[in-house]
């Protein structure tokens, strides 16, 4: 029987940790743009839509699409929470409104950013390591534990100091950027946003302990 890590429980208004890799742990993100065209797709999707429906990698300017076609709204039936993008593999944190939300919302994100990842690497063949994954966050220590864990993904894999990692919404959590495609307040509402304060979402993370890893040990999706 899989893993109830790899069981995916749909429900509405439903809180979950998405994660996928490359196939044979290869790079999704070869350099900078890789990592805006996929935060571009987040972003297009998440938004409320504008009166022009614009497709987000031609927006960019990072490269031409495959389909150049006005792509569909999912704000409604999705929020990131929040998010890492690493050179191998993305952690998402999002409630689904709707039950389908989580499956659009990575069928889309998936489909296209692959499409046009081969193409610009004249590449051929499947992007990503099978569907990704996604467990149901039960608690809310859970969730907590989980997003520290994930935006201290940089220090643990790469020895960067999550603030200075722009791939992340850690920013976001600090104040530093805002964006409505971003939802860090429910979050942020169990702490004080006082960084002085030791009870402080900054020093929340910073003082992360290998033992705090034992918390969401039982929860966290096979990433090896």
């Amino acid at each position: 029987m899989p893993s109830k890590n790899r069981l995916k429980v749909y429900i509405e208004n439903g809180f979950y940790h998405i994660y996928n890799r490359g196939v044979a742990k290869q790079n999704i993100f070869e350099d900078e743009n890789d990592y805006t065209a996929f935060l571009h797709l987040l972003k297009y999707y998440l938004s409320p839509p504008n009166e022009i429906l614009v497709h987000p990698l031609w927006e960019s300017g990072l490269f031409k699409p495959v389909r150049m076609r006005a792509l569909a709204n999912l704000h409604k039936e999705i929020e990131l929470l929040c998010y890492c993008l690493m050179p191998n593999h993305f952690h998402l944190v999002v409630k689904q409104i709707t039950r389908n939300g989580m499956t659009n919302l990575m069928r889309a994100i998936s489909t296209c950013y692959a499409m046009n990842f081969n193409k610009k690497y004249d590449r051929v063949g499947y992007l990503f390591q099978g569907r990704y994954k996604a467990a149901l966050i039960d608690n809310e220590n859970y969730l907590l534990h989980l997003s520290r864990y994930i935006h201290q993904n940089p220090s643990e894999l790469t020895g960067t100091d999550p603030v200075n990692w722009p791939y992340s919404s850690y920013q976001y959590f600090l104040g530093k950027k805002n964006a409505i495609w971003i939802k860090p307040e429910l979050i942020l509402s169990y702490f004080n946003r006082n960084p002085e304060n030791s009870l402080s979402y900054k020093s929340f993370v910073e003082e992360y302990t290998n033992q705090s890893d034992e918390i969401i040990f039982d929860y966290l999706l096979e990433t090896d």
